[in-house]
């Protein structure tokens, strides 16, 4: 371990390492190329966070402030990636107890989304309200 302007540097490379931290910032960590299936974060402050290029199969957010968050390029790997493959076929995300309030969905394959039980007050689906639509649908 190596001292860096006061905070300590812990190197943990090719091995096996059950970690428990509690109360303790590890502000400005990397973790590149690392398996961490199984494991569980509770009360956590993951702010200004980015993962990328991650298989997050199964993940689970609850309780979570979302805000500002930017979820973009989601699903299998496209045509043309080293990991594309033809017949693989993307599990479905699930939504429950969402505040989407004056979020943007753009440019995603909606096909065979269902929506239930939920308020559409303003939501607009290509610049048409939706409540206009199903109303035209009833009529």
């Amino acid at each position: 371990m190596e001292n860096n302007a006061g905070n300590d540097r812990l190197e943990i490379i090719e091995t096996k390492k059950i970690l428990d931290v509690k109360r303790a910032s590890i502000e400005d960590s990397r973790f590149e190329v690392f398996c961490m299936d199984r494991s569980h974060f509770r009360d956590v402050s993951a702010k200004n966070i980015k993962i990328s290029d991650a298989n997050l199969s199964d993940l689970e957010i609850e309780g979570a402030q979302l805000g500002g968050a930017y979820i973009h390029n989601i699903g299998m790997p496209p045509e043309g990636h080293p990991m594309y493959n033809a017949a693989a076929k993307q599990r479905p995300l699930k939504f429950e107890n969402c505040d989407l309030t004056n979020s943007t969905i753009t440019d995603c394959n909606l096909s065979d989304v269902a929506i239930d039980d939920c308020n559409l007050k303003g939501m607009k689906i290509n610049g048409i309200l939706v409540e206009d639509l199903l109303r035209q649908y009833k009529s």
